[in-house]
């Protein structure tokens, strides 16, 4: 735990768990809407992967907000704006990665068919945002761990 309240070890486990998602999730690639259609097991893999990212990073946002702003965010998207008035992620990424909770919320709560199309096309740029997420997290924690 550090000075301000923000627990290391915490942090530490979710992006670990994090890495191993996107690991897991980059060696079933490459994707494409046929072999998810074809494969339900590996559909359902991908689908699982990708919420995880998603509901992980939300830890983690609510988490370092709450500690931070004094604030949590209201819901998935709000915890990735929050994130960028931290200055914990940047706007650019925030940008690419809020469309993402978009698609869990796709997901989880069966708003509509899923189009596997969609999903196949949204694998890379979910392994890119959030290696990306995960680095710019980790180089904040290690940062306020050594600071």
């Amino acid at each position: 735990m550090t000075r301000d309240g923000l627990d290391v070890d915490v942090l530490h486990s979710k992006l670990d768990a994090i890495d191993r998602a996107t690991t897991t999730l980059r060696s079933i690639t490459p994707l494409d809407a046929s072999r998810l259609r074809s494969e339900p097991v590996t559909a359902a893999a991908v689908e699982r992967l990708t919420c995880r990212l998603v509901d992980l990073a939300a830890d983690i946002n609510t988490h370092i907000s709450s500690v931070l702003l004094g604030r949590a965010p209201e819901n998935y998207r709000d915890s990735f704006d929050l994130m960028e008035r931290t200055r914990v992620l940047t706007a650019e990424l925030v940008g690419r990665i809020k469309p993402s909770v978009g698609m869990r919320n796709a997901i989880v709560h069966e708003y509509i068919r899923i189009n596997y199309d969609i999903v196949a096309a949204a694998v890379p740029l979910a392994l890119d945002t959030y290696s990306e997420y995960r680095r710019q997290v980790a180089g904040f924690v290690y940062d306020r761990a050594t600071g």
